[in-house]
Parts: C-alpha cells; structure tokens; sequence
C-alpha cells in the first residue's frame, strides 16, 4: 500500500519530535541528577548537625526531580483521571500503598499523580525491582532510600530479612510517611500466566487482567511498621516505632492504574511522546490499618480479595470506560488531576541554572588547578 504524502509527514514529526524529546530528557538527566547528588554533598555537615533538616530539604530536591519526570509525559498529553477514596485527606498520615503492575509506566503515573497530594513525594519510600538501581534515576533512589528488591524464590527470604533491616534504619528516621510497593512481583504481562496456572492448582479466582499477589513484603512491612495493637495483635519488639510522635502506619491505599483499551504506558513512550494524548484512570480505595489482619493465612486471603476486586474494577472500567460506583451509591465521581504548567517550567529552569552553576564552579577549580 503507498504511503500518501500527509502520512509521510505525519511519521516525520512523530519522528522529530521523539528525537528532540529524547535530547531534551538527556540533557535534563545530565543537569538534575548531578546538581541533586552535589547539592546533598555540600550539604553534608547539616546532616551532621541538623539530620531532619537536610531530609527535609533533600524531599523537596526529590520531589522536584520527580515532578521532572512527570512533566514529560504531562507535556505529551499524558494525563490522570482519579476516581474512589480522595487521598489528600491521609496525605499526613503514614500509609501503605498497594499498585497493580502493567508496564514501566506505571512508576511515571505515580509520580505524576501524586505531585499534589502535598508531602506524600518528598516523604515516600519506593519499593522496586533491582534492575532500577541501574538505571539514570538509580543513585537518586539510593540517595533518597528506596529499597530495590531482586525477584526469584532463591533470594525471596534473604530480600525480606534485608527489607525489614532497611524499614527499620532508614523509614523513620528519615520521616517517611507512604511506602509503595507492587505486590504482584513483575508486570502483568510476564507473570499472567504462572499466576493463572498457580490459581488452577490452588482452586483460586482466574484472573486476567493482575495477577495474584505475594505476600511476603506487604506482611513485613505491616509488622515492621505498624504501632501495637492497630491491627487486632501487639507488634511487640518487631514495630519500629521509635518516635514518640509517630502513630505507626495508619492507612493501606489499595490503588488502580487502568489504561484505555487496556494499552499500558512504557517509559519509551513517555519519553519518546510518539503515543496520542492519553488519560490514565487511576482508582483509590482507602482501608484502616486495623482493620487488616495481621495472621499471615487471612493476611493471604485479604490481599488475594484486594487483587480480586481490582479484576473486577479493570473489566468493568474496560467494558465502560469507566471505573463502578462505590458500594451503596449510583454514580462514580471522577477528578481531573492538574500540573501547573507554570511549576514545571520553573522547576526545569532551576535544573539548568544549577548545571550551568555547577559546571563554572568545576571550571573555576580546573582552571586554578591546571
């Protein structure tokens, strides 16, 4: 079939513009991520002499690097819909959150969405697989205290072991209030079928759209930082509650990324861009701490019944184009989630200046060196 003229440009400005996007975004890591490392180098003796403030301020360098990230996609036409349980209101509060997993940019939503959720970015703990530690956004995440965990049942104990030592140094004392985490252990589309075949054997839900989840880093966080008593048994010597302020994790926010036609977003085509505008629908479902049990079979069973209800939210949400109403009311009620436009813009600028600055500053000391 011969390509029409209109079609030839159309594929030469997707083109072009996925190039200049991809030259944009490196020169956008090659500024930020520097500046960010650097900045927390000189800031060192506050860290020594006033360790909340420099947390504090490296939060806001944090989130700032994050809001980076989302201003690609945002600037893409890349945009969220919210349905469910309105999360601003525990924003404050400390608060698990469980993600269904489809594809790379399932990570990239989240740092959109969450932007104006007011502290949540800057005081958030991600759990995510190793490979990421390799990545451009790697020593950030390390800086910051993420926890990269590897997949396979030959490291699954020794991972969880170090998962509770990493809550237990880092969460509190670097005032951490939301820890996300994918329970499903690997995108959707590499874990569908073993997960089918395991819920064959064990008389369980056949899902298509999550998978079954595993159990083992939801229950230790749940026992490593909930206060005692929040969910029906005493956390004893296992909870690290070592601020006396602290309440212990109050919330899990069992959250729902859809994407229309079930087409998830990859982390080239939110870079690249070359993907039509499109809104991914994400769907909050708030519970109290205390009332999820903390027994590791009903554990099971209670998170087995959150992926189940996500199976029925995504088929519904894929038959209608949009997620049901909750339980006793007629009609969901959905909400635009906004970027200032303005914000990023000053946000990309301060990242350049500060590449600008740091590069004159290394100049200066070559020059005198040298």
């Amino acid at each position: 079939m011969a390509v029409t003229l209109e079609q030839a440009r159309r594929v030469g400005y997707t083109c072009l513009k996925a190039l200049l996007r991809f030259a944009f975004m490196v020169a956008n890591n090659l500024v930020a991520i520097p500046s960010y490392v650097l900045y927390l180098i000189m800031l060192q003796p506050l860290r020594v002499l006033d360790s909340k403030s420099f947390w504090y301020i490296e939060g806001v360098l944090f989130k700032w690097l994050l809001a980076m990230v989302a201003s690609w996609g945002w600037w893409a036409g890349y945009t969220v819909v919210e349905w469910g349980d309105d999360v601003k209101a525990v924003s404050e509060d400390e608060a698990m959150v469980l993600v269904n997993h489809q594809a790379t940019g399932d990570v990239c939503t989240l740092m959109m969405c969450l932007q104006d959720k007011g502290t949540v970015v800057r005081q958030m703990m991600w759990l995510m697989d190793h490979i990421f530690k390799y990545t451009n956004f790697g020593i950030v995440s390390l800086i910051h205290g993420d926890f990269f965990i590897r997949q396979g049942r030959a490291h699954r104990d020794q991972q969880l072991v170090l998962l509770k030592e990493h809550l237990e140094k880092y969460y509190r004392s670097r005032n951490r209030k939301w820890i996300v985490l994918f329970p499903e252990g690997g995108f959707l589309r590499k874990r569908r079928e073993t997960s089918q075949a395991f819920a064959k054997k064990n008389n369980l839900p056949f899902l298509k759209h999550v998978t079954l989840p595993r159990l083992g880093a939801t229950q230790v966080i749940l026992k490593t930082l909930v206060a005692p008593q929040e969910n029906g048994t005493p956390a004893g010597g296992d909870a690290v509650i070592k601020e006396s302020k602290s309440k212990g994790l109050q919330w899990v926010i069992d959250t729902t990324i859809a994407y229309p036609r079930g087409e998830p977003i990859d982390i080239q085509t939110w870079i690249l861009g070359y993907r039509q505008p499109t809104v991914t629908h994400v769907h909050y479902r708030i519970f109290p701490v205390k009332d999820v049990p903390a027994e590791p079979e009903a554990l099971t069973h209670w998170l087995y019944q959150r992926f189940i209800e996500k199976e029925d939210l995504l088929t519904h949400f894929y038959e209608t184009g949009a997620f049901p109403p909750p339980q006793g009311q007629t009609k969901a009620i959905s909400r635009e989630m906004t970027l200032s436009n303005l914000w990023l813009v000053g946000i990309q600028s301060l990242a350049f200046l500060s590449g600008g600055m740091w590069y004159c500053i290394f100049q200066y000391f070559y020059h005198c060196l040298f």
